[in-house]
């Protein structure tokens, strides 16, 4: 199977001579013409490399990869006409993996690309789960939120899983004793309650977020905005 490269470029004519270009050596490849729509196809597009433009419309290359290295490790190449010291160093500290400059030899770039594959890691089990900027490693037992690390209690942790597991379905206080701590609901009890707002504590007020929801009369539900 041939490794499918994005394009994220505005200037079509750049971008056309890259694609004809990546084709003609067996890529398979897609284009994107903004920083809004390049982000959301790199992240859901099964792509294996991006070559990624600075100067973009919508969002710029550098909030593009900012965004995108909250959730993905995807090979990224910036390609761009900004060939300063500090655009550079901006790009490869935002975790781009190399910076090509235009104009380019279209050789080079190619290079550049199959080094870029080389050198990705073999792909494993995520255990990662995301909401917004909040993300949780189940594997590695941490959570962050925009990549600043959540202290969390192991009921909490759980909690929190359970939330992230089933994001935009309301799920009862019965359902979480049940998953959570591991017994039918018998009665009146506020310890969902207590652990929510644990939760929202440590979360949405203390990065001013809103992603955990109360639905009178039903129960909690994890969904941004």
């Amino acid at each position: 199977m041939s490794n499918r490269i994005l394009i994220v470029e505005d200037e079509e004519a750049i971008a056309r001579f890259v694609e004809l270009e990546l084709r003609h050596e067996g890529y398979e490849v897609g284009k994107a013409a903004d920083g809004r729509t390049g982000l959301e196809q790199a992240l859901h597009g099964g792509y294996d490399l991006v070559l990624l433009d600075i100067m973009l419309p919508e969002l710029s290359g550098l909030e593009v990869i900012r965004r995108l290295r909250r959730e993905s490790s995807v090979p990224v190449i910036m390609l761009t006409a900004r060939d300063t010291v500090m655009d550079k160093v901006s790009g490869l500290d935002m975790g781009a993996d190399d910076y090509i400059t235009k104009p380019f030899a279209i050789e080079e770039l190619l290079a550049r690309i199959r080094t870029a594959l080389r050198k990705r890691p073999a792909a494993a089990p995520s255990n990662l789960l995301t909401c917004g900027g909040l993300a949780m490693d189940a594997a590695r037992h941490t959570v962050t939120y925009e990549g600043h690390p959540i202290d969390l209690t192991s009921r909490e942790f759980d909690v929190l899983k359970l939330l992230l597991e089933n994001q935009q379905i309301v799920l009862s206080r019965e359902t979480f004793l049940t998953k959570v701590w591991g017994y039918d609901y018998m009665g009146e009890t506020n310890v969902v309650d207590v652990y929510i707002r644990y939760l929202r504590s440590k979360i949405d007020d203390a990065f001013g977020c809103s992603l955990i929801h109360t639905v009178r009369g039903v129960g909690y539900v994890l969904r941004e905005g």
